[in-house]
């Protein structure tokens, strides 16, 4: 089973991905937990080429090449292997948030990288997408208190003006309302129990069908 987190800046996808590998692991699966970009040696270097704030003069269009190549690493060498071994794959952002950030943030063309993420990962999709919504002001404000408690990086990305951050939000709505079978929205300004507890009652449905929730 292969389940992406995504959503904007300060939504709290880190906190609740690790929470749902140890309720998972409790329970006896067998969890990967990994991260885009990066979750490898080589997307590991890529993620800090895109994430320095010196690289003001990245263009959109070198953004998607990098991310794809830290995508095309991490699905070869981590996410494919995992899922033929049998694990359950949880993954800090994955291929829609290129279309979310690059696509509408930057307005690069969607068929395009529909096409250079094909490419990237083989055709691998997500059997579940759990989206932790916030709105972008308050998401950002999130952001920078954990940085300046040294809890969180403030990358290039992060950066951005307010305008892009909410093309990206109103992006990833859009791809969840198109695609509701695999999309999940949770609201993700409610207490971090509550996100979670939320986001368990979904997977269970998706791993265990049988059983009634």
């Amino acid at each position: 089973m292969f389940i992406t987190f995504e959503g904007p800046e300060g939504s709290g996808k880190t906190t609740q991905i690790r929470a749902l590998g140890e309720y998972l692991s409790e329970r006896g699966r067998d969890v990967l937990i990994t991260r885009e970009p990066g979750g490898t040696g080589i997307g590991d270097q890529i993620r800090a080429v895109l994430h320095d704030v010196r690289n003001t003069a990245m263009l959109p269009n070198t953004e998607i090449l990098l991310y794809s190549a830290s995508r095309a690493q991490i699905v070869g060498e981590v996410i494919r292997p995992a899922l033929a071994r049998g694990q359950v794959v949880l993954c800090d952002r994955y291929a829609d948030s290129t279309m979310a950030y690059q696509g509408y943030g930057h307005g690069l063309d969607r068929e395009a990288l529909r096409q250079i993420t094909r490419f990237a990962t083989g055709g691998l999709a997500p059997d579940l997408t759990l989206y932790l919504d916030i709105a972008v002001e308050a998401g950002l404000q999130r952001k920078l208190r954990a940085f300046q408690a040294g809890e969180s990086e403030l990358n290039r990305m992060d950066r951005k003006e307010l305008a892009f951050h909410q093309r990206v939000r109103q992006g990833y709505l859009e791809m969840a309302a198109a695609e509701p079978s695999r999309w999940v929205v949770i609201d993700a300004s409610l207490p971090i129990e509550e996100v979670q507890r939320a986001i368990r009652r979904r997977v269970e449905v998706v791993l265990n069908p049988s059983r009634a929730f």
